[in-house]
């Protein structure tokens, strides 16, 4: 079972939406290292960090098999999502990246069709200009948003979750709260 940080006595609490939303979203950023955050409808945010790196004597494919559990743990835990937003790449660095980014957006796209929950890429410069005011801003200055929220990411995968979940519920993604 996935522990979400509301749950667990031993992490403090994430700040409370309040009042408790009426509607459930579900935020990625996608990759290896998936950032996450879900608000649920307690209104209580959870995030943290998921790696899906396969082990040394495990196929790739075992990544995408790991990120589907994952999205079946958290969508028991706290959902059904009404929305699920995930950080839209348009161009990486490297082949490899892009590769990895693109079977796990292609395992999430096709497990909310399946669960007939919408999602919506937002594309980075979107999501950093709403954490900072700035498109182009360095990782950095969305994590210092991020924790000025009142979290407290672990890295940037999860500070970027938790900026496009702000976005998300700013933009009424979702549904009206």
């Amino acid at each position: 079972m996935l522990a979400l940080a509301f749950e667990n006595p031993a992490i403090p609490p994430a700040p409370a939406v309040a009042p408790p939303a009426s509607r459930t979203i579900l935020a990625l950023d996608l990759g290896t290292r998936t950032g996450w955050a879900v608000l649920p409808r307690s209104g209580r945010i959870a995030s943290g960090v998921t790696e899906f790196r396969p082990g040394r004597f495990e196929g790739a494919g075992m990544a995408f098999l790991r990120f589907e559990k994952f999205l079946a743990d958290l969508n028991r835990d706290a959902g059904p999502f009404d929305a699920v937003v995930f950080e839209e790449v348009r161009a990486h660095a490297g082949t490899l990246a892009a590769q990895v980014y693109g079977g796990f957006l292609a395992h999430l796209t096709a497990w909310c069709e399946r669960k007939a929950a919408p999602y919506l890429g937002v594309p980075v410069a979107t999501i950093k200009r709403h954490a900072t005011g700035k498109g182009n801003a360095p990782k950095e200055d969305v994590i210092r948003a991020v924790r000025a929220q009142g979290f407290l990411p672990k890295d940037d995968n999860e500070a970027d979750a938790l900026a496009l979940l702000a976005w998300a519920i700013a933009n009424e993604i979702g549904g009206a709260q």
